[in-house]
């Protein structure tokens, strides 16, 4: 049932992936899922850019030498890990929105419908037992000098991707009610 799968869906971090890869078409699959996120005025802003193989090294080189460029005092431990969690992972998939070049819908409906495809992606993803997570470093914003993106494009983000051996904690909300007004 969906809800169980909702109410299942969890970050699961690069640390915790194994070296089991996924396969293409797995990838195709949760790639699909997230082609049929909703889209005002039919403008399917979400891009992917799937890193496999050796792509992965040369992003996790590109972000870990960008951020020591840009930081005043970069720390080790974020500059490593800015390094190895595309390494880590199986795949990464690059979240980008294309922006509507008439501008028929505001830009934060394409950013919000480019979020629904993740949430496809990552409902997808638990489904076939993947972990994944949605990163958005601030290093996004340079992500035009490893990419090449069509004008109007951004990258949102990062989806690291990998198989993982452990449980996962069971999820925690406060309850609904102490966020729903109701108007009769």
């Amino acid at each position: 049932m969906i809800f169980d799968l909702i109410k299942k869906r969890r970050a699961v971090f690069p640390a915790q992936y194994n070296k089991k890869e996924i396969d293409k078409k797995d990838l195709n699959r949760i790639l699909e899922a997230a082609n049929w996120a909703p889209t005002h005025k039919k403008t399917e802003p979400w891009r992917f850019k799937v890193l496999l193989g050796e792509s992965k090294e040369k992003l996790g080189l590109f972000l870990s030498y960008k951020y020591m460029d840009t930081e005043a005092k970069p720390k080790e431990m974020k500059t490593r890990k800015l390094m190895e969690n595309p390494r880590k992972s199986a795949a990464v998939i690059a979240i980008c929105m294309q922006r509507d070049p008439q501008q028929r819908v505001p830009e934060w409906e394409e950013i919000a419908s480019t979020a629904m495809a993740v949430q496809n992606m990552w409902l997808c993803c638990t489904e076939l037992g993947i972990g994944c997570y949605w990163s958005s470093p601030g290093l996004i914003e340079y992500m035009d000098e490893f990419f090449e993106l069509m004008p109007g494009e951004k990258c949102l983000g990062f989806f690291y991707m990998g198989y993982y051996d452990t449980e996962l904690e069971a999820g925690i909300r406060s309850p609904i009610e102490d966020k729903t007004f109701w108007f009769e």
